[in-house]
Formats: structure tokens, C-alpha cells, sequence
């Protein structure tokens, strides 16, 4: 069996009995960095063999660990800290364990952006986990058109190096809007700071971030009657042709073939 094991994302109390539980009985422990997961385990007076499972040698790790486990050995999948997959490693591994029909499980716990939700305030039943924004301006840009019009918060993971940049861009795609970034969940300068994304981010720039901002405001915006008109309007704002058809269409309340159509008839 293989098991991917929550781990605290920084108080080593938040753990659960189950993890420990595990973590003692299998055989191997696949983590991001040995020496990072060391702290944990000494901590709970685990000694297990521990192999490296991180982002660069994800594919070829993944191979060692299915032949391990058709070897009969349990193994337990842990990341640096919080729940394994959730912007860390480890999807390569699950689509493997799925395409050989191999047994594995979740031992939930600690996962970071759900706290960080609570303490922000800006929960409204619905949200939108995105995680880390590409590197690349560009593709930052375009990764947030596609959330700008989204009306419930949106959840960012950050490096302590990017919050003010990320926090620009976004302020530069959805304009002014509350936003709360939370850092060093769980540890001992945890701090929530609130402000508005066109103040930019003016707090410290220590320990990783959370940052939650909240969604666009429902409008009642208008829009020409004529279809070539609203197609156009969208052209004039710099959406391409594909995406105007969409938005019209979303508009209208109709079908996106109708919009296309009607533009390829009347162009």
C-alpha cells in the first residue's frame, strides 16, 4: 500500500495520530528534502528509510516506487510540509499507481490555504484554489483574465520573494479589491494582513504566503443589442476572437455556436 501522509505546515503538533501511526509501520518514506523531513520524524522517534521524491526527479522516482511497491513493501509519500499533490509532487505518481491498478490511500491533515481562508474572513461558501502563478509575466497575465470575473475569493500561493510583484498583478487584472495575505500559518509570528490591492503589499517579506482575494463584484453592466457591436466591444479590449464569442455569448445567456454563426455570417 502506498500512502501520501499530511504533514504540519509548521507547528510539528499538527499531526495526527493516524500519520504518526503510519509513518512508524511502513517500510520506506518518499519525501521532498531528507534533511527538511528529518525534524518531523525525529520528533516522533521515526526511523524508516528515506528516499528523494521532488520535483526534478519526480518522473524517475515514481518508477522506483511502483517496482517497490509490487515488491510488497508500504510506502508512505510525504511533502516538506502540508498534504502532498497540492502544489507539490506527486500527480505524476498517483496517474502511475492508477494505470497499474496499485493500492493507495490519503491520510489527510494539514493543508495550508484552508486556514488561511478562515482567518482571512473572506469566506462566502464558494471558492477558487489556484495555487502558485506561472513565472513568466505573460502567462500571469493571461492565468489571471481568465479569474478576473470570478465572484467569490480566489486563494494564491506565494514565495516570500514575489508577494509584492504578485499582488501588482493582480491589482493590474482585477483593479481595486480587499485582499488578505496570510504568512507562517501555524507558527510562531503567523500574521494576517488586510489591505487593498491598489495600496500593494507593504508588510514583511518573511515565510511563505497565502493570499486570498476576493471576487469580483456581481454588476448589472450593460451591453450593445446589436451582436457585431458587443462581439466588436470585446475585440476593441483586447480579447481575442474565440474568447469575445465566449464572453457574448455568456452575456446573452445562449449557446457559444449561435454568437459564432451569426459573426462568421455577418463579417
Amino acid at each position: 500500500m502506498l500512502y501520501f501522509v499530511a504533514t504540519p505546515i509548521g507547528n510539528l503538533k499538527d499531526i495526527s495520530f493516524r500519520a504518526i501511526e503510519v509513518l512508524k509501520e511502513v517500510d520506506i518514506i518518499a519525501c521532498e528534502d531528507t534533511r527538511h523531513s528529518l525534524n518531523l520524524l525525529n520528533a516522533y522517534e521515526i526511523k524508516k528509510p528515506l528516499v528523494s521524491y521532488h520535483k526534478f526527479n519526480e518522473q524517475a522516482s515514481s518508477e522506483k516506487l511502483i517496482e517497490e511497491l509490487k515488491n510488497g513493501k508500504n510506502i508512505a509519500v510525504i511533502s516538506d510540509a502540508g498534504t502532498p499533490i497540492i502544489s507539490d509532487p506527486g500527480s505524476v505518481l498517483v496517474d502511475k499507481l492508477i494505470k497499474e491498478n496499485l493500492e493507495f490511500t490519503v491520510i489527510p491533515g494539514a493543508c495550508a490555504f484552508i486556514p488561511a481562508l478562515i482567518l482571512s474572513g473572506l469566506t462566502k461558501g464558494r471558492f477558487l484554489f489556484y495555487g502558485f502563478l506561472p513565472e513568466k509575466n505573460s502567462e500571469i497575465k493571461k492565468q489571471l483574465k481568465k479569474l478576473e470575473n470570478l465572484e467569490f475569493p480566489i486563494i494564491f500561493y506565494c514565495a516570500p520573494h514575489d508577494i509584492k510583484k504578485t499582488i501588482k498583478a493582480v491589482y493590474d487584472s482585477f483593479g481595486n479589491r480587499r485582499c488578505v495575505a496570510v504568512r507562517e500559518i501555524t507558527k510562531l509570528h503567523e500574521e494576517r494582513i488586510d489591505f487593498n490591492l491598489e495600496q500593494g503589499y507593504l508588510g514583511e517579506e518573511r515565510g511563505e504566503f497565502v493570499v486570498i482575494v476576493d471576487g469580483a463584484k456581481e454588476t448589472s453592466a450593460t451591453y450593445p443589442q446589436d451582436i457585431l457591436e458587443h462581439y466588436n466591444m470585446y475585440i476593441e479590449q483586447g480579447l481575442s476572437k474565440n474568447d469575445s464569442i465566449k464572453q457574448v455569448a455568456k452575456d446573452r445567456g445562449v449557446v457559444k455556436n449561435e454568437i459564432y454563426k451569426y459573426i462568421l455570417e455577418n463579417t
